[in-house]
């Protein structure tokens, strides 16, 4: 079985099984690792990457400047509190935290409207990216890996 990759971080280890998703070769190790087998240093490596986008939905000006305004606010929030940490009357903590609450979901709003126009239609999406690997393979060091094939047996057994 050939090793997914080569170079310094293989070197000394050998494959022991390819699985279709990580979930799979996850639970090889843990059960490994449960069977008191050395893990530490093994390896999940995912070969035959590619990046996928998935489109959430579309951007519309509404949708730019309410994410902006959540950004915003949670900024405006951080500055409120900061300025409320200096206050020397406590009556006056609420309003400094609302006031940066406010102020900052308003700024974030006009600036996810301006990025969202600066944009010119070039991106009228929202979207999530991840990678994927077509499969995973464990690898251990190899003076351990009859020891890893003898429990897997047992596992698949």
């Amino acid at each position: 079985m050939p090793i997914a990759s080569s170079g310094p971080i293989t070197t000394n280890r050998e494959p022991i099984g390819s699985y279709r998703n990580y979930e799979e070769a996850q639970k090889v190790v843990d059960y490994l690792a449960d069977h008191g087998f050395p893990v530490q240093g093994t390896l999940i490596v995912g070969a035959g990457l590619r990046s996928v986008e998935r489109v959430l939905a579309r951007m519309t000006l509404l949708r730019a400047a309410g994410w902006g305004a959540a950004a915003g606010a949670w900024f405006g929030l951080l500055i409120g509190l900061f300025l409320a940490i200096f206050s020397i009357m406590a009556a006056a903590v609420l309003p400094l935290v609302l006031w940066g609450l406010v102020w900052g979901a308003v700024a974030g709003a006009i600036f996810g409207l301006v990025s969202h126009a600066l944009q010119g239609g070039r991106r009228d999406f929202v979207s999530e990216s991840t990678l994927v690997a077509d499969k995973y393979e464990v690898l251990v060091d190899s003076a351990h890996a009859a020891r890893a094939h003898e429990l897997l047996r047992a596992m698949s057994g």
